[in-house]
């Protein structure tokens, strides 16, 4: 049974809010979610994909105003690239701040997309916290490209699935470029 957008909507926040785990289409592939401020959804994160907690997630805000909130200086240049950009983009930056610990990388940086998916943005606009997003899959498994393709462990592990009228996914993840506080770009997946 498909049910409404906003009926999903609420579903996933009231879900977020009690720290359980959400299956949802982001603006590149289904993703596993949780609150990227909340440690204990991260680890459960971790322990469904079977994944070291030592292998960072991605973290979607909603716009750029949350983005400065959670990390201590955006460059003027990651506003240039997710201008230019023509597919969706994951920057990573150094120092973020009010983010789960388990979420952050050993060399203090955290990977954060803005979203470009209208679920997505509303989302997380309503819940009012970053949210996570990763690939819904098994660690080292391929990345399903149809919700089709997702594992029944993934499926039984989440505590909600949004079930809203599909719309085609590019089944292809973000491109990942790494901004250094020196200035340094390194692209770490096209």
């Amino acid at each position: 049974m498909k049910i409404d957008f906003t009926t999903a909507l609420q579903n996933c926040v009231e879900v977020l809010e009690h720290g359980g785990l959400i299956l949802y289409p982001t603006d590149t592939v289904w993703g596993i979610g949780c609150d990227a401020t909340n440690a204990k959804a991260v680890s459960k994160v971790y322990e469904l994909k079977k994944r070291e907690d030592s292998k960072a997630l991605i973290c979607l805000v909603a716009n750029d105003a949350m983005l400065e909130r959670y990390v201590q200086h955006v460059p003027d240049l990651a506003y240039d690239i997710m201008d230019l950009a023509t597919k969706p983009t994951t920057i990573i930056y150094d120092n973020p701040i009010g983010i789960a610990q388990n979420l952050i990388a050993p060399d203090n940086s955290l990977a954060i997309r803005v979203a470009s998916d209208k679920f997505c943005r509303y989302l997380i606009q309503t819940f009012k916290k970053p949210i996570v997003s990763t690939s819904a899959n098994i660690s080292g498994k391929d990345t399903p490209k149809t919700f089709s393709e997702i594992d029944n462990v993934i499926l039984k592990g989440v505590d909600y699935v949004v079930n809203l009228p599909s719309e085609e996914k590019s089944g292809v993840p973000s491109s990942i470029i790494k901004l250094g506080a020196d200035g340094t770009v390194k692209v770490i997946r096209e």
